[in-house]
C-alpha cells in the first residue's frame, strides 16, 4: 500500500455543507495502480463510499461505518488527446477541466465552470448547468470495480437521463475521455467568466452548501416551487434555506446533518402538501452508524 490511510476521519472536513461524522478508513491512493491494489486486498464486504470535493453529499453526523476514498487529491491528471478530445481521471474538478479546454481553444463545456465538483461526480449524476450536461462530451470512461478491475466503457453501457446515470452495479468512475468542438478560446473564457458572473449573482457562492439541493420537476423550477411557500430564509437549527436561491441550504456555522436532513425533509413536505409536486433530491444522503 503507497497511499495515505486514516482512521476516523472526520468527513466534515471534506464535504462542502462541513457536516459529517468520522470514516471509520480514509483512504487517498496515489494512483489508479495503487487505488486497485488497495481494493484487491479490501474486505469484500466492507461498506465503500467514493469522495471527490464532498459537494453533493449529505453524511451522517454518526459518520460512514466503511471505508472512504477521497480521488480528489490524487486522481489528477488532465491531458489534451488529439485534436479535439480532452482525458480526465475521476479527481480532476470540473471547472478546471472548463478552463483547460478554453486554452486549447476547445469549446462545448464552458458550463463545466459551474459545477461544484470533480469529474467523477459529474459522470455519476450526469451533472449540468445553463443547458450543459456533462454526457453529452463523453467518447468513453473506464470504470473501477472492489475487487481492482478496470473497465473500459462507453456510454452505451449507461441509462443516461437527468441527473442520473445507470450502469454496472459496483463500479466507479476512474476517468473519461471527452469529445468538444473546436473554437475559440478566448471567447470560451469569456463565457466563463460570465456564467461565473451570473452564479455569484444568483447563488450563495461561499457560503457551505452542496450546490442545487433537488431536481427541477418537468416545466417547472425548484426554487420557485420552494419560494412560492414562504421557505426562502427558513431555518432549522443552524442549517436555512439560502435567501439567495430557494434551491439553496446552506449551513449558517453550527448545523448538523441532523439540521439539514430535516430541513430538507420539511421542504419537500410543504411543496408536495402544497402544490402535488414531490421534489426528488440531487443529494445523495450517505446513512451510517457510528462505528
Amino acid at each position: 500500500m503507497m497511499g495515505e490511510l486514516r482512521e476516523r476521519e472526520p468527513l466534515s472536513r471534506h464535504t462542502s455543507w462541513r457536516v459529517g461524522g468520522p470514516a471509520r478508513r480514509f483512504y487517498r491512493p496515489t494512483d489508479a495502480e495503487d487505488l486497485a491494489a488497495f481494493l484487491e486486498r479490501l474486505d469484500p464486504g466492507e461498506p465503500l463510499l467514493w469522495l471527490g470535493l464532498g459537494s453533493n453529499l449529505l453524511v451522517d453526523d454518526a459518520g460512514f461505518p466503511g471505508t472512504v476514498i477521497q480521488t480528489q487529491a490524487c486522481l489528477t491528471r488532465l491531458e489534451r488527446r488529439g485534436a479535439t478530445g480532452i482525458y480526465a481521471e475521476s479527481g480532476v474538478s470540473c471547472a478546471k477541466v472548463a478552463r483547460f479546454a478554453s486554452r486549447h481553444d476547445l469549446v462545448g463545456c464552458e458550463f463545466l465552470a459551474g459545477i461544484p465538483g470533480t469529474m467523477g461526480g459529474a459522470l455519476a449524476m450526469n451533472a449540468g448547468a445553463w443547458g450543459g450536461e456533462t454526457w453529452a462530451h463523453v467518447v468513453s470512461v473506464r470504470t473501477i470495480d472492489r475487487v481492482g478491475r478496470i473497465r473500459e466503457r462507453v456510454p452505451g453501457d449507461f441509462s443516461i437521463g437527468y441527473r442520473e446515470v445507470l450502469g454496472p452495479p459496483g463500479e466507479w468512475f476512474l476517468d473519461v475521455a471527452l469529445e468538444l468542438a473546436p473554437g475559440d478560446g478566448k471567447a470560451g473564457m469569456a463565457r466563463i467568466r460570465e456564467l461565473l458572473d451570473r452564479r455569484a449573482q444568483t447563488q450563495p457562492v461561499g457560503l457551505p452548501s452542496c450546490g442545487s439541493v433537488f431536481r427541477n420537476p418537468p416545466g417547472d423550477h425548484a426554487a420557485r416551487l420552494i419560494e412560492s411557500e414562504g421557505l426562502k430564509g427558513y431555518r432549522i437549527g443552524g442549517a436555512q434555506v439560502s435567501e439567495k436561491h430557494a434551491n439553496f441550504i446552506i449551513n449558517t456555522g453550527d448545523a448538523s446533518a441532523a439540521d439539514i436532513r430535516e430541513l430538507i425533509d420539511l421542504v419537500q413536505r410543504r411543496v408536495e402538501d402544497a402544490t402535488g409536486v414531490r421534489l426528488v433530491p440531487e443529494v445523495k444522503h450517505i446513512a451510517g452508524e457510528q462505528p
